[in-house]
């Protein structure tokens, strides 16, 4: 008998993936916000620096989140399923009784 597929094969569900994908960015806007935050509040060199985090953390947050493909850490093995080929003179196509 052909070894069955495993289940950590599997790809994640569209939601699971939605979900990932909103925590990344949620994390990246967390960190925009402070970035705005500590430009207000210092000078010099650092307020460039925060501000110049905020106006481009956006853009790489997107691309994080939406251009990472599936993660493979979880166990997830390259498992294909096995294709069944039967020969035509091998076939059964009715009740041989």
């Amino acid at each position: 008998m052909a070894k069955r597929q495993s289940v950590t094969s599997l790809e994640l569900s569209p939601d699971e993936e939605r979900k990932q994908r909103m925590i990344r960015y949620s994390i990246a806007m967390s960190i925009r916000t402070l970035c705005i935050i500590l430009g207000v509040l210092t000078q010099g060199f650092w307020m460039w620096f925060f501000f110049a985090g905020a106006i481009f953390l956006p853009y790489f947050a997107v691309v994080l989140a939406n251009a990472q493909g599936p993660s493979r850490s979880r166990g997830q093995s390259g498992v294909i399923a096995p294709k069944l080929s039967v020969k035509a003179s091998e076939a059964n196509l009715g009740d041989d009784r």
